[in-house]
């Protein structure tokens, strides 16, 4: 069960609330049981502190990350449900590649999530700063992601967002998958729509496109297909100016040979490419 702190702020001399201050002052600041040391980074929905328990001394290591939700959404059901919906699964569902929530404020403003702090980089980040991996590395990579996503189908979810951005790896190149907000139980519908507004409409699979109840774990597995595919070759199966080209290619292009931009790609890997892209779930 994950353990909701019902006090999300505290206030100063001024009747201003500790956390709209910190974020003025880049972060730093207390919310809840919680000191912000740094925010760290950013996204369409949240910021993301490095933290330490607020009674630890300040030359404790900040050992955790809190995703703050963005004060616009506040309001906003959808966003809401998203953070809800991460606090559920990191909270219950415990797996060495899958983020841990550790704690959650989900009862008032401002909503926030708590984890573990991860030293490393997506691989969103490597893929476009580099240098290239190799071939072993990613499939470690893809080894990793593929068990957290057995793990998650085995619980009846499946992750619904799989993508360079969302997969975490440590200098040792542990992977974490990220983001479990728009996991989706294996018999619950989708919207093609909302996806695509996160970034993830390169990495859809055609089934989820044509028919949201037919997803399942196969369509991750379609997502992890589109990731290798990117990370071999450095390019994305199919390129579009708008949403609806790329939706298109994924549903009726034919799977392009990843050989083509990576000659070297021995057959046998190529070969497990472009069947994890096959247009109809095995």
């Amino acid at each position: 069960m994950v353990r909701a702190s019902m006090q999300t702020s505290t206030l100063t001399s001024s009747g201003i609330p500790v956390f709209v201050r910190a974020v003025a002052d880049e972060g730093l600041g207390r919310l809840s049981r919680w000191k912000l040391v740094s925010r760290e980074a950013e996204g369409p929905l949240s910021h993301i502190y490095r933290a330490r328990p607020a009674d630890s001394p300040n030359d404790r290591p900040a050992a955790y990350a809190v995703k703050v939700l963005r004060q616009r959404w506040n309001d906003d059901p959808r966003a809401r449900m998203l953070f809800s919906r991460e606090a559920q699964l990191g909270g219950t569902l415990v797996h060495p590649h899958l983020i841990s929530i550790l704690s959650a404020g989900l009862a008032k403003p401002p909503y926030y999530l708590v984890m573990p702090w991860l030293e490393g980089q997506t691989l969103r980040r490597r893929l476009d700063n580099g240098p290239a991996l190799d071939l072993p590395a990613i499939l470690w990579i893809a080894r990793q992601t593929a068990e957290a996503l057995d793990a998650l189908a085995a619980a009846g979810w499946r992750h619904g967002d799989l993508k360079p951005s969302n997969l975490f790896v440590s200098p040792d190149g542990h992977v974490t998958v990220l983001d479990l907000g728009l996991a989706r139980r294996l018999d619950e519908a989708d919207s093609v729509l909302n996806r695509c507004v996160t970034g993830t409409c390169h990495y859809l699979a055609p089934e989820t496109i044509t028919s949201t109840l037919a997803a399942d774990t196969r369509s991750d597995i379609y997502s992890l297909g589109v990731v290798l595919f990117e990370t071999v070759t450095g390019h994305l199966p199919y390129q579009g100016e708008v949403i609806e080209e790329i939706i298109e290619q994924h549903r009726t292009a034919q799977v392009p040979d990843p050989r083509r931009w990576a000659p070297h790609l021995p057959k046998e890997a190529a070969r497990l490419i472009r069947r994890m892209l096959s247009k109809e779930p095995l």
